[in-house]
Order: structure tokens, then C-alpha cells, then sequence
């Protein structure tokens, strides 16, 4: 099986937000795949995305605190600022981190460790609602 579909994110605050639960409720196909592969790219250069923490809402905040001062805003060396001190540090955080995710599939469900969740990673103030391509393989 395959199968493709584009999923449309609401627009959140700039940080890190667990989107597992939105992908799930838009792929209702995955419980038919008892092996495969969910994909999930971001159509954005200025948000990410990642695998980490589910639980402990602490670790998003210190994401956000380390990128933030890993990769400054209003530095004088920056030269892409088009739409705001945010922009040239949220297209290199988003290269930092990744524009895709490949999860593993095992018997309807996503194969994740216990503690693991899809991050959202905004790294604009106002970055907006987001689109996701999400693709599917499996049997």
C-alpha cells in the first residue's frame, strides 16, 4: 500500500509542540498496515521537525531555550532579515533540525519508544498554520 495525503497544521507559537496526535487522526488508513513506513515532511523552510520526549512538557521549553541561543536573533553578520529578526535563525534552526521524519509501522500503530513523540518545531513568532506531506508505505 501506499498512500499520500497533505495535512494542514493550525497556526502555534513559536517553540516546540507535540503533533502526534494530529497526523494519527488525519492517516485512519495506518491500521491496516501491519509493517511499513510513515514519512512526514514539512512544506516549510522555517519549521521543523523532530522525534523526542512525549511526556515531560519541560523538555520542549529547553529545546526552545537551547536553539534560541544557539542560533542568536539580530546578529550583524545575518543579512537575510526580509521579514524580521527571526527569519535568517529560523530557516538555520530549521536546517538544523530536519524538514522530514521516517517513523516505523508495526501492526496498525506507529512503532515509537515509549516516550517518543512528532515534534512541530515553530521557529517563526508568527509563523502560521503549517502544511505536512505525509506519506505511507506498508502491507
Amino acid at each position: 500500500m501506499w498512500l499520500q495525503k497533505e495535512i494542514q497544521l493550525k497556526a502555534r507559537p513559536r517553540g516546540f509542540h507535540l503533533i502526534t496526535q494530529d497526523v494519527l487522526a488525519e492517516l485512519p488508513e495506518l491500521r491496516q498496515v501491519s509493517v511499513g513506513l510513515l514519512h512526514v515532511f514539512i512544506q516549510h523552510t522555517s519549521a521543523s521537525l523532530t522525534v523526542n520526549e512525549n511526556a515531560d512538557p519541560t523538555v520542549r521549553q529547553d529545546f526552545e531555550s537551547y536553539f534560541n541561543r544557539a542560533v542568536p536573533e539580530d546578529q550583524p553578520y545575518y543579512r537575510h532579515n526580509d521579514e524580521g529578526s527571526d527569519d535568517l535563525p529560523a530557516h538555520l534552526k530549521s536546517s538544523i533540525l530536519g524538514s522530514s521524519v521516517s517513523l516505523p509501522i508495526k501492526n496498525g500503530r506507529l512503532n515509537l519508544g515509549t516516550w517518543q513523540g512528532i515534534y512541530l518545531c515553530e521557529h517563526r513568532n508568527h509563523g502560521g498554520s503549517r502544511r505536512l506531506v505525509v506519506t505511507l508505505q506498508g502491507e
